[in-house]
């Protein structure tokens, strides 16, 4: 018998309304774990390429992992995987809570979706059992509703749910996939992808928790958590959530503002952590087994913005976001803007990213009122701010346009509407800057899936956890600002770690290479522990080197190359203001770190995997 899963997933062919089961070896799982990794499997064997991301031919995977619903603190993670309707490249999103360990719990470990419904439909799936039920009074509903009526349907208010909201349904590219109402898979569109499938929701609950090789182990690592949280680095992540660093990105130049004109914003203070903490926060929330209890639960009761606690709360990207990258230091604002999101599923990356982008083009002429329907779109307005996020989460005006993203938007403006884009791939870069990490600009360009700030370790951690890195073989620490060869090294090898940390879906707050609770030794233990595989750190390199090479194939399928490994135009205009005053991205700089790259990965110098590293991969029936 398997331990730590079920060795069961869930087929579901949408076109005919059949649902199988997929039953693989232990071979299978502890070769692709589970993910990003067996999501990019079903979907590179499934899916033929050059796809239409919204039509039938795509698939979406929703992957738990091996250790899922384990009591290790971290691991209630579950990975989205289709191709993009937002890149045209391979999508791929985590999101955490409570839905993934109840999704182990009703017996399956990954449910891959092909095909279309005639009509919405969702899926409930309890104690090993699966099966489609109508859906059509659940379309155009938000997601609070949604949880509502289903639970009350089930008549269980401990089910779990995971949906697309209204603007997915209305093809927003940037929709994502909600649970608990608060929480998202956010980025590269898979709600979008979900909703073209008539896919409304899926529903979960059960007792089927699969047997763990050593229970004792496992257990013993959790308290290992607990007992250290308080001395911690992430310590404060538990009180202020992933805001608490906003004033350290302001001090050191690092918070994009005004549409990444600047590395620091005057109205800092108003939107960061401490603030939340102090004026709307109600409550801290945490996913299951987790210490660190870092989700924010805010409420506001009166003035123009009234903030309902089911949403949770704004995180540091979309205080940014919303925040520094509009002008806006209105907290209340920006906690509305984080609950419509919320309530109509999009992500608060690239929908507050998009509306920075169109207050740039209003301020530069490029868009005017006649575009906006009278809405004085520009920096600091923050009522034109929480207007157009509505506006965008149906489709409305000139939320219609904005809904595309702003590299598409811009496309439509014209003029020099498209130097003022900050997109890789056309997805919306994060509030991360590669000014002051430059290892993090080289990732931004090459990620498969676009600019992500989860998908390396950031430049300072080299010198300041040495003791962490040399588990990783990196021993010689670099200044941040440098993009040398042994940078690149750092920056492809932290990869390879937090590739397996996506596809063994751990939390990467929880574990990790530098500040985080856990070091890379606990990972290993956590694998033993839960599989009672004898897995060592070589082997989960080689997993997180693999997955890497599936979604890089992927894109090579689909006709990416090294011309769309490019960070946009607007980071080589130097920043004003601040420790990072003139200080601006040499495209040179990176061109020069991709040939670096490239070659230790084994790829071409277009940023192909090659046949031979497919095969040292046991990638080999992967066609590009």
């Amino acid at each position: 018998m398997p331990k730590g899963y079920h060795g069961k997933i869930l087929l579901v062919d949408l076109n005919t309304g059949t649902l199988t089961v997929d039953e693989r070896d232990e071979a299978f799982y502890r070769k692709y774990v589970g993910g990003s990794a067996l999501g990019a499997y079903y979907l590179l064997k499934n899916t033929p390429p050059h796809a239409d991301p919204l039509g039938a031919e795509n698939t979406l995977v929703l992957s738990l992992s091996v250790i899922t619903g384990s009591p290790v603190p971290g691991q209630s993670r579950m990975t989205a995987t289709a191709k993009s309707p937002f890149t045209g490249a391979i999508g791929d999103s985590q999101s955490g809570g409570f839905f993934p360990a109840e999704m182990k719990f009703a017996g399956f470990d990954a449910i891959v979706v092909t095909g279309k419904a005639e009509k919405p439909v969702y899926l409930w799936l309890h104690d090993g059992e699966a099966e489609l039920r109508p859906a059509e009074h659940l379309w155009g509903k938000t997601t609070d509703t949604v949880e509502d009526i289903i639970k009350e349907e089930l008549g269980d208010k401990r089910v779990q749910i995971a949906q697309c909201g209204p603007a997915a349904e209305k093809g927003v590219r940037f929709a994502g996939i909600i649970t608990m109402t608060s929480r998202a898979n956010g980025r590269t569109g898979m709600g979008t992808v979900m909703a073209s499938k008539n896919l409304k929701a899926v529903a979960v609950r059960g007792r089927k928790r699969p047997e763990i090789a050593d229970k004792k182990a496992a257990i013993a690592l959790a308290k290992w958590g607990s007992d250290h949280f308080p001395e911690s680095d992430i310590y404060g992540m538990g009180l202020h959530g992933t805001a608490e660093v906003l004033r350290y990105q302001h001090k050191l130049g690092g918070l994009a503002t005004k549409n990444w004109m600047s590395g620091v914003f005057d109205g800092w203070e108003a939107i960061d952590g401490e603030t939340m903490t102090e004026t709307i926060l109600k409550e801290r929330d945490t996913c299951f087994a987790c210490p660190v209890r870092c989700k924010r639960v805010v409420e506001i009761t009166e003035g123009p913005y009234i903030v309902d606690p089911k949403f949770g709360g704004p995180e540091y990207e979309t205080l940014a976001t919303f925040g520094a990258y509009c002008g806006i230091d209105d907290l209340a604002a920006v906690a509305y803007a984080n609950q419509i999101c919320a309530q109509y599923g999009m992500d608060t990356i690239s929908c507050g990213a998009t509306i920075a982008w169109a207050m740039d083009a209003f301020e530069h002429g490029y868009i005017t009122t006649a575009d906006t329907g009278g809405i004085e779109l520009r920096f600091g307005n923050a009522a034109a701010m929480v207007q157009m996020t509505e506006m965008i989460a149906k489709r409305e005006g000139f939320g219609d346009v904005l809904a595309e993203g702003s590299a598409r938007a811009a496309e439509k403006i014209g003029g020099g509407a498209e130097d003022l884009v900050v997109a890789v791939k056309k997805q919306e870069l994060p509030a991360h800057t590669p000014h002051l990490k430059r290892s993090l600009g080289l990732i931004y360009a090459v990620n498969p899936f676009g600019a992500d700030h989860q998908s390396s370790e950031h430049d300072p951690s080299y010198g300041n956890y040495p003791e962490k890195m040399a588990e990783l073989g990196l021993t010689d620490p670099q200044p941040p600002t440098v993009l040398n060869a042994e940078k690149v090294k750092y920056a492809l090898y932290t990869e390879y770690l937090y590739s397996y940390l996506d596809t063994v879906n751990l939390c990467q707050f929880v574990f990790g290479p530098s500040w985080h609770l856990y070091s890379p030794h606990h990972i290993v233990d956590a694998v033993r522990a839960v599989t009672g595989w004898n897995v060592t750190m070589w082997e989960i390199m080689k997993v997180g080197e693999r997955r890497l090479n599936m979604l890089r194939a992927f894109n090579a399928r689909e006709g990416f190359t090294r011309e769309d490994d490019k960070l946009p135009k607007k980071l080589s205009q130097a920043f004003v203001g601040g420790r990072t005053d003139g200080v601006a991205i040499s495209p040179e700089e990176i061109e020069n770190a991709k040939d670096i790259y490239y070659a230790m990965a084994g790829w071409t110098n277009d940023g192909i995997p090659t046949p031979w590293k497919l095969a040292e991969l046991g990638l080999e029936w992967i066609e590009i």
